[in-house]
């Protein structure tokens, strides 16, 4: 006989109007729904994981009186559901955990200057796995978010992308929470990585959980393009073409596998990006067809000839060291890499095809200060956000990801 598919006679007692009651469960079946998956190996947990009857049959009498016999059948799994259904609404969230990873640009094509002063791009942005994480409370406040961080130099205040977030999605629904948020920072900031983009569109997430999911993933996506260009792209699934200022965000199939590795390889110097586009010049840039770059890469893969950055040379002559960051790191890996290049308006350098960074960072003193970490492609499930990798391997120090 299989353990707890029978309960032996239970007896209980209750007092009513000061009157003593007794009633008799007499032996009868006990059995767990077939969708309960209970925690653990116990044998208690697997004899009870092997019934298949969702039903509890109880019998009760008035001891005193000795009335009828009621039989009384429950539906176990319709119990559990309601009251889980019922801590549900009870509890309610009050923290919640994210992870909020960075992006490259496996190329970024600038294809003309606007009417508002912007510039008209289009370019591959693919989440990789390098990312913060982002904890979130409920604050008893009505009235102020408080955001702390684990390294010195970032805004705390309205500045902040997370605080600017938060207070657009309560303006747009409405909702009065508040919290108190910790920002662990690993991205390295002024790295042209959109670290500061995706902490926003995270935030803007963990609001509408909070709120019980007022806003659809598109809502927030539309409106996280009025503080900052690169921020709807990460409501993608992970992989978008990408154009107008950047906000107008096609979501697409991963063009390269996603297990690609990768190195990134930032000096602590930070690329300004007003600066970089007030020497951009148009006439100066590859010509080529976006969509073309878009089609070789999906057909073929990363290679050199696709990873195009019209940000580069201006960039390069911005921080004229990062240029020679790249053609060292081009040479010393002697074909280990797939492609070299610049993502987004700099200062990181990304290798394509190899997690590891060439000797001479690890040997010259001149890079003893340079951010590394190895990365691969990510993307996210509907309507989940991106999920933090098992492990990452990054060497941060504080100086590369203070605010320059």
């Amino acid at each position: 006989m299989a353990f707890s598919n029978s309960l032996c006679s239970h007896q209980s007692y209750a007092s009513y109007n000061g009157k003593t009651q007794f009633n008799s469960f007499k032996r009868g079946c006990f059995y767990l729904p077939s969708s309960f998956k209970p925690q653990g190996l116990s044998s208690f947990h697997r004899k009870f994981e092997s019934s298949r009857t969702h039903l509890i049959r109880a019998t009760a009498s008035d001891s005193k009186t000795d009335r009828k016999q009621v039989e009384v059948v429950y539906d176990l799994e319709d119990k559990f559901n309601k009251l889980a259904d019922q801590v549900d609404r009870d509890a309610g969230m009050s923290r919640l955990t994210l992870f909020s990873p960075c992006k490259i640009n496996v190329f970024l094509r600038i294809t003309s200057k606007r009417a508002d002063g912007y510039h008209d791009l289009a370019s591959l942005f693919h989440v990789i796995s390098l990312g913060d994480k982002i904890k979130f409370s409920l604050s008893p406040s009505k009235s102020k978010d408080r955001l702390s961080t684990n390294v010195p130099g970032v805004p705390l205040d309205e500045r902040n992308l997370i605080i600017k977030a938060l207070n657009l999605f309560r303006k747009k629904t409405g909702t009065d929470n508040y919290f108190w948020i910790h920002l662990d920072k690993m991205v390295p900031t002024g790295a042209g990585l959109g670290g500061g983009s995706s902490n926003a569109a995270t935030a803007l997430w963990a609001a509408n959980q909070f709120s019980g999911c007022v806003a659809t993933e598109k809502e927030l996506q539309e409106w996280s393009s009025e503080i900052g260009s690169d921020i709807p792209f990460f409501f993608s699934h992970g992989a978008a073409y990408c154009t107008g200022r950047g906000e107008v965000v096609e979501d697409i199939p991963p063009p390269v596998p996603i297990d690609v590795p990768m190195v990134l390889i930032k000096p602590p110097e930070a690329c300004s990006t007003a600066e970089v586009y007030k020497r951009f010049r148009l006439d100066q840039t590859s010509q080529i067809d976006p969509l073309t770059l878009l089609e070789k890469i999906s057909r073929n893969g990363i290679s050199q000839e696709v990873c195009v950055n019209d940000l580069e040379p201006p960039a390069f002559e911005v921080l004229p060291s990062l240029k020679r960051l790249k053609q060292r790191i081009a040479a010393a890996g002697r074909g280990q890499y797939d492609a070299v290049f610049m993502s987004g308006s700099g200062s990181t350098i990304v290798g394509v095809g190899s997690p590891d960074p060439p000797q001479f960072v690890y040997d010259d003193d001149e890079y003893k200060n340079v951010f590394l970490s190895e990365a691969n492609f990510i993307t996210r499930s509907p309507n989940q956000w991106y999920a933090e990798p098992i492990s990452t391997n990054a060497a941060i120090s504080p100086t590369e990801i203070s605010v320059q």
